[in-house]
């Protein structure tokens, strides 16, 4: 076989176990989504994806399914494997005692427990390694696993619904339904990815938003019954900014599944007893011009609670601090084909922009229709970044 075919093999197993990766997405948190193929003599003896934190890895189920074929067999795997002891053992001695000649990992574990170790150990164990095949497409499925490893802070996606004049709500704050259903579904989908979902009291308590995922928007989504049963097993956990401690014990928020936590900057037992006593969990945090800082937040949530990637679903308000912050990695924008006037309440509050040298630029990276409006996915532009 020629270096040309076998660099196209190579790259093809690896686009599958990307693929199986992907299956996680909604079920993995804290942990990384990895996708793992064996393959021996050209075909396929094992494969396998991570599906839930605390049950085997995808090298663990792809050699289960692979058994004694497993000898001799190339394992082409998304992210470096472990190296240490955790709720499983280490995927890297695994493949090395079940005979695996030779392993393709796409990119090196970010983890500092790993970071290199892996590959090591496998080298160490007369297994041939190769690494960043496929780098870049890899890191992509993981993007709040990479931040929170390199920097501890989660990946934050600010998802935002406007009207084609740019106005998210009307002036006196209302604003169910801009988009339609198609959109709120993959709002749905977003959420299920999410370690947590994070919005303002004033937002909440004008939607009585419950900030949940619904096994049934999934399923109208386009997940299989099966995947929105798997995706909604557990609940991302709701962060409502409240610095000044306004919720209410009453809040549908604090109603439903799963764990609500409070960002406040009110302090003593008196004070707390109502909401800790309804459900929720406050967090007294720093603060930054007599308001909860928000990069502080960003790293409780990283270092404290595991959040990988994290959804803001807020008002112009909170939004906006949270782009001015350097907080917000990605732009989910969803356009409705309506317009609401030059009353309604616009897209972001970005103060002191009153030049066109002091505009924010963004990177687009994505436009799609979703049913009868669009979806635009953007970055903000690098401060240094010439327009591409």
């Amino acid at each position: 076989m020629s270096s040309t075919d076998s660099a196209a093999d190579d790259a093809r197993w690896m686009a599958r176990a990307l693929e199986l990766a992907r299956r996680g997405l909604y079920t993995t948190h804290p942990n990384p989504r990895v996708g793992c193929v064996l393959v021996r003599a050209g075909a396929v003896v094992g494969e396998g994806w991570h599906e839930r934190a605390g049950e085997p890895h995808a090298e663990v189920h792809a050699l289960q399914a692979a058994g004694e074929q497993a000898r001799g067999a190339t394992a082409y795997v998304s992210l470096e494997p472990c190296s240490h002891q955790g709720r499983t053992g280490p995927c890297a001695r695994a493949l090395a005692e079940a005979g695996v000649a030779r392993v393709v990992a796409a990119m090196r574990d970010p983890n500092p427990m790993v970071a290199g170790r892996g590959l090591t150990m496998l080298e160490q164990a007369g297994v041939e390694v190769e690494c960043d095949l496929m780098a870049q497409e890899a890191a992509a499925i993981n993007p709040g696993f990479v931040k929170r490893m390199a920097h501890g802070l989660p990946f934050v996606r600010l998802k935002l619904a406007m009207s084609l004049d740019g106005r998210t709500a009307m002036a006196s704050g209302e604003s169910q339904w801009i988009t339609g259903p198609a959109a709120r579904g993959v709002v749905q989908c977003l959420r299920s990815r999410s370690s947590a979902i994070v919005s303002g009291v004033d937002a909440v308590s004008l939607d009585g938003s419950r900030l949940t995922v619904r096994h049934q928007a999934l399923i109208d989504a386009g997940l299989s019954p099966e995947a929105a049963r798997e995706a909604t097993r557990t609940q991302p956990l709701r962060v409502v900014i409240d610095s000044a401690l306004r919720l209410s014990p009453r809040a549908p928020i604090l109603a439903g599944p799963g764990r609500t936590l409070v960002a406040t900057l009110v302090d003593g037992p008196e004070r707390q007893a109502p909401l800790i006593a309804a459900g929720a969990e406050p967090v007294v945090l720093p603060a930054r011009d007599g308001r909860v800082e928000l990069a502080a937040l960003m790293r409780h949530l990283g270092e404290h609670e595991a959040c990988n990637e994290v959804l803001l679903e807020s008002g112009p308000r909170l939004a906006g601090a949270m782009f001015e912050a350097g907080l917000v990695d990605e732009l989910k924008l969803f356009m409705a084909p309506t317009l609401l006037g030059h009353e309604a309440r616009g897209l972001l509050n970005l103060p002191g922009l009153e030049r066109m040298a002091q505009q924010r630029g963004m990177i687009i990276d994505d436009i799609r229709a979703v049913g009868e409006d669009w979806c635009i996915t953007a970055r903000p532009r690098p401060a240094t970044s010439a327009p591409e």
